[in-house]
C-alpha cells in the first residue's frame, strides 16, 4: 500500500509577510473608509447646547444615507462640487437630530435639531417656538438639574410632527432669543436649534457669531443612538477616567 504526501507550501519570505500584513491592512482601512464615508459616522457631544437629550461625553453614531451625500460626507470635505447625490431614502424632517457642518466655518461639526424646513418662517415668542404660524406644543414637565450649569432648569415636552416628543431645558423668562423676528428659511437651507434652549447658539443667531441657516449639503448624517457615553467626557490620556466617568444607563440608548 503506497502513502501519497501531499507537498508542502513553500514557507514566505519575510519580505512577502511585511507585504501580506500591508495589504490586509490597507484593505482594512479601506473598507473602514467606505463605511463611515456611505453608511455610520460617530461623533463625541462636546457641548451642552443638546442637553437633556444629548451630554457632555455621549458618543453618537449619525447613518449617512438618510439624506444623501456631499463633500462634507468624507473627512475634511474635499472641493468634490456643491450638492447633494442619491437622496433616496428621504428628505430631512422637522424633528430629526442632525449633525452637520459650521456654515461659516466647515472645519467645525455641529449637532442641533432641525425646526425649519426651506420656506417655512420660524419665530420664538418667550421661549415657545411658531413654525408658519403654528405653535410647536410643549407640556411642563417639572424641573432637573442642568448638568453642565449645575442649577435647576424647567423642563418641557414638545412634539414632533409625528407624534414623538422629546425633552428641552428652559432656563425662564428673558434670556436673549427667548423672542426672535420671524426667520424665513431660504430655500435649500434648514433652520437649527439646540434642546438646550438658553444654552446654545444656533440658527437664531446670525450666521457670523452663531449657526444661521445651514445649506443643504452642510447636512452630514441623522444621529440614531448615543452609543456609549463617558459624564463629562473622559481623559484620552487618564484611563481611570474611562471607568470613573463610564454611564451604563447609556449604551446604546436611541435618540429621538
Amino acid at each position: 500500500m503506497s502513502v501519497e504526501t501531499e507537498a508542502a507550501a513553500p514557507k514566505k519570505t519575510f519580505v512577502q509577510e511585511v507585504v501580506e500584513t500591508i495589504k490586509t491592512v490597507v484593505y482594512a482601512l479601506l473598507i473602514a473608509f467606505v463605511l463611515r464615508v456611505v453608511l455610520f459616522e460617530p461623533f463625541t457631544i462636546p457641548s451642552a447646547s443638546m442637553e437633556p437629550g444629548l451630554l457632555v461625553g455621549d458618543y453618537i453614531v449619525a447613518t449617512k444615507w438618510n439624506y444623501g451625500w456631499s463633500r462634507h460626507s468624507v473627512p475634511f470635505s474635499p472641493p468634490l462640487g456643491h450638492g447633494r447625490v442619491l437622496a433616496f431614502a428621504g428628505s430631512p424632517q422637522r424633528g430629526d437630530v442632525v449633525v452637520f457642518k459650521l456654515p461659516r466655518d466647515t472645519s467645525q461639526t455641529y449637532v442641533k435639531r432641525l425646526i425649519g424646513l426651506p420656506g417655512d418662517r420660524v419665530q420664538v415668542k418667550g421661549g415657545v417656538v411658531t413654525v408658519n404660524g403654528q405653535v410647536m406644543t410643549r407640556t411642563p414637565a417639572g424641573d432637573a438639574l442642568d448638568p453642565d450649569l449645575q442649577r435647576p432648569v424647567a423642563q418641557f415636552r414638545e412634539a414632533r410632527p409625528d407624534g414623538k416628543s422629546y425633552t428641552t431645558f428652559d432656563q425662564g423668562p428673558e434670556h436673549p432669543m427667548d423672542d426672535t423676528e420671524v426667520y424665513i428659511v431660504p430655500e435649500g437651507h434648514y433652520f437649527m436649534m439646540g434642546d438646550n434652549r438658553d444654552n446654545s447658539m444656533d440658527s437664531r443667531w446670525p450666521g457670523a457669531v452663531g449657526v444661521g441657516f445651514v445649506p443643504a449639503e452642510n447636512l452630514i448624517g441623522k444621529v440614531r443612538v448615543v452609543l456609549v457615553s463617558w459624564r463629562g467626557g473622559a481623559s484620552l490620556f487618564n484611563p481611570i477616567s474611562w471607568v470613573m466617568k463610564f454611564d451604563p444607563g447609556r449604551i446604546v440608548k436611541p435618540v429621538i
